[in-house]
């Protein structure tokens, strides 16, 4: 079965930054658009970043677009988002997922961002 593994949350300082990473298994990776999404508390869950199969077409909203920059490695699984000049309101758990035809399906645990002032 399709399983995401996010990794690579933490506590971090306001302009700080981290790197998320998000393995995925029992899928054709190489193949397959990714998203990453986040849910801040009280609050809905919003898109964050897409890549394409092949890594040549992303996407972001307004609000992370000059800091934050979605990749992935295709050899290893792998879709990351680094995230630069993190701000409090960045403040969400972080889910990455696999784009379907008109939605995401197959989300991942979710790893916590937390960005103190």
């Amino acid at each position: 079965q399709v399983q995401l593994v996010e990794s690579g949350g933490g506590l971090v300082q306001a302009g700080g930054s981290l790197r998320l990473s998000c393995a995925a298994s029992g899928l054709t990776f190489s193949t397959t658009a990714l998203g990453w999404f986040r849910q801040g508390a009280g609050k809905e869950r919003e898109f964050v970043a897409s890549i394409n199969w092949s890594g040549t077409s992303t996407y972001y909203t307004d609000s992370v677009k000059g800091r934050f920059t979605i990749s992935r490695d295709n050899a290893k699984n792998t879709v990351y988002l680094q995230m630069n000049s993190l701000k409090p309101e960045d403040t969400a758990v972080y889910y990455c997922a696999v784009r379907a035809p008109g939605s995401y399906k197959y989300w991942g645990q979710g790893t916590q961002v937390t960005v103190s002032s």
